[in-house]
């Protein structure tokens, strides 16, 4: 099966003023399709390791199908994660999300709070993700470089590479943070949490 690029759910230009244009079109056109287009070749490659029974090839591929597998689903997530204030962006309807926010973590500024305190402190590349513990409490999570989410079920990513946000904010993550909100897309995260329950059987 070749993967392929999903399209973005919203103009490129949808999410500005916060998220710009410039950083929407080179995030999505060039980066996330370098990470699907390094899957297909990896899993190729993998696939002709395989069939000639070659395991240092196959050992040798795994960081490749880890690195842009991860990319490829971590991106996948995080467009939909995004929507313009036209479309609802950044506002927390009542729910149960919002009900889990406001009895785990004291309210949605707390936890905002705590989110973007722990997602400035991420060294170098990663990502931070508010997800669904087995046992059913959501925690905040830091996944390395482009590892995916696997010990939780994704509820909201933040997507904390350079290419993700420099074009616009440039040096200053800490604003970028704060005008993430505005278009974080809480129906959907509200979709995962309920999804994550069911899943889990809580």
């Amino acid at each position: 099966m070749t993967h392929t690029l999903p399209p973005l759910p919203y103009a490129y230009d949808a999410l500005e003023p916060f998220i710009s244009k410039d950083i929407m079109t080179v995030h999505h056109d060039k980066h996330h399709q370098t990470y699907v287009n390094n899957l297909n070749a990896a899993e190729k490659a993998y696939a002709e390791a395989s069939q000639a029974n070659d395991v240092l090839k196959q050992i040798q591929l795994q960081s490749a199908l880890k690195f842009n597998g991860g990319g490829h689903i971590n991106h996948s997530l995080f467009w939909k994660n995004l929507a313009p204030q036209s479309e609802g962006g950044g506002k927390l309807q009542d729910g149960s999300l919002k009900q889990a926010i406001d009895q785990e973590f004291g309210g949605l500024e707390k936890f905002q709070n705590a989110f973007n305190a722990k997602a400035a402190a991420i060294q170098g590349s990663g990502w931070l993700w508010l997800g669904l513990a087995p046992s059913g409490q959501l925690d905040l999570v830091v996944a390395k470089d482009q590892d995916p989410l696997t010990t939780h079920h994704p509820v909201i990513g933040w997507d904390g590479w350079e290419h993700a946000w420099y074009l616009q904010y440039k040096n200053d993550k800490a604003s970028y943070l704060k005008a993430w909100w505005n278009v974080v897309n809480w129906a959907e995260a509200e979709k995962r949490y309920v999804e994550g329950k069911k899943k889990a059987q809580l």
